[in-house]
């Protein structure tokens, strides 16, 4: 796989965003089941917000999501027990190798590409000590829309300046590779949890389990 430049997702890619499960854990005895449920509907609400033509930003979405999963799991969420939980989405932890990989791929200029609102994305860039690995951090506040969005895929050869044929772009998110690869990017999904893909006529360049084989499928 031949590219110039590496396009990166965020959430569920970089970071781990069930990281946030040990913020749960005072309200609940079920931390892992109020995670999925926000996440869940974390993605929902931007498709539907997106169809809808009702941006709100990610912090927005993920706040609403948040109070959706709280009542739906039957759980007294205090204003305080909410901005604790919020803000653990501004301190993710990335997943183990992801430092390493980034840094055997600095010859190729590496981006993120996320629906994370630009606060959110320069915070939990900044905790994982990210900012020096990075050329850009593109956030979709820019078009006020959300993945799978054309839109959106487009801001990267943009900022980044080299053509979408030559960028390869990076996914744990299966909607989200269907949704770059119909765009034109080369795509590479990282399959952390050996999902089957999505029936979506939309298959990846490159399935990887975890980001540790990017630099030597790249050369690097």
């Amino acid at each position: 796989m031949q590219v110039q430049g590496l396009l990166f997702d965020a959430y569920g890619t970089l970071f781990d965003v069930h990281s946030v499960i040990e913020a749960g854990r005072a309200l609940t005895d079920d931390p892992h089941a109020l995670s999925q449920l926000w996440r869940a509907k974390q993605l929902e609400y931007t498709w539907l917000r997106s169809l809808m033509g009702r941006y709100e930003d990610f912090w927005a979405v993920t706040e609403a999501a948040l109070v959706f999963a709280s009542r739906r799991l039957g759980l007294a969420v205090s204003p305080a027990e909410r901005v604790r939980l919020m803000d653990a989405y501004l301190r993710l932890e990335p997943f183990p190798e992801v430092r390493g990989v980034l840094e055997r791929l600095r010859r190729l200029p590496c981006a993120i590409l996320s629906n994370g609102a630009p606060r959110m994305l320069e915070a939990a860039v900044a905790h994982a000590g990210l900012a020096p690995h990075l050329a850009a951090v593109i956030s979709v506040d820019a078009v006020r829309t959300y993945k799978p969005s054309p839109e959106v895929y487009a801001l990267g050869p943009s900022r980044l300046g080299i053509p979408k044929e030559s960028l390869g772009f990076v996914s744990a998110n299966a909607w989200d590779v269907a949704g770059a690869k119909a765009y034109g990017f080369r795509v590479v999904w990282v399959n952390r949890a050996g999902a089957p893909p999505e029936e979506l006529g939309l298959a990846p360049d490159l399935e990887l389990p975890d980001l540790t084989g990017l630099p030597p499928a790249l050369g690097c």
